[in-house]
């Protein structure tokens, strides 16, 4: 069973060594990246996320748009107990899977073989189901004997693919993603595309992040579209797109 509920909440992030900085005569502004303010004793805090609510259950494939700084990474990070809220409750039911950083964990001068099977544990895949994967994330990623080289001498796009085919091997129940994922040419973007769509269809609640009117529209059945912090519409995945995109 699936669920996600959230009841304004709300994530203040300190500003540490501000004090010299003219931010600090801002009672309060706008930024990029959330509100600016002070508390009361004089200290700088972004306000990343302003009384955000809302529910997810099972089955919802849910959007997030928004510009840079609206706090759509914020918002995937308290889904994904990265973040506690400063204020309000975040309650989430089930396995989380996180397709947000798929690089995290991979070691450098390690081989590809080792690394899939370091990556592989962050992520809690069992070794036995690695193991019997393995055969699988060999072709997918088309690394051939580089497999066995240090990932420091794969070129940028031989990286992606490795940890993509590693990061996609989660079933959670909750799935979050910060945009699309881009892991070579057209021909194996298209062959990831089909990868991850089977990650989403076996994930019970899909939350992501993008900029892509087309990508929200196919995948989506609601978007929310956050400003400063603060959640300014919540609907069907064309109405919102309508007046987000114009």
């Amino acid at each position: 069973m699936a669920k996600i509920a959230l009841d304004n909440v709300r994530v203040d992030i300190p500003i540490f060594n501000s004090q010299g900085r003219s931010l600090k005569k801002a009672v309060l502004g706008f930024a990029t990246g959330g509100k600016i303010g002070l508390t009361e004793d004089g200290k700088t805090i972004i306000t990343a996320l302003d009384g955000v609510s809302f529910e997810a259950n099972q089955r919802e494939k849910i959007g997030l748009l928004g510009h840079n700084g609206a706090g759509k990474s914020t918002l995937l990070r308290i889904l994904g107990k990265v973040y506690t809220p400063t204020s309000g409750t975040a309650f989430i039911e089930g396995t989380i899977g996180s397709l947000i950083d798929i690089s995290l964990g991979i070691d450098l001068e390690a081989t590809g073989l080792e690394n899939i099977f370091l990556r592989g544990a962050l992520l809690g895949i069992p070794k036995k189901r690695l193991v019997e994967s393995l055969d699988e994330i060999l072709e997918f990623t088309e690394l051939g004997d580089f497999i066995n080289m240090p990932v420091r001498t794969y070129s940028t796009g031989m990286h992606m693919r490795l940890a993509f085919a590693v990061s996609t091997l989660i079933q959670p129940d909750i799935l979050l993603m910060d945009e699309w994922l881009s892991v070579g040419d057209e021909r194996f973007q298209h062959k990831a595309e089909k990868r991850l769509n089977s990650v989403i269809e076996k994930s019970n609640i899909l939350v992501m992040a993008s900029h892509s009117r087309n990508l929200i529209e196919k995948c989506c059945t609601r978007v929310l579209w956050l400003e400063h912090g603060k959640v300014l519409m919540d609907g069907k995945p064309d109405e919102v797109c309508q007046k987000y995109f114009g």
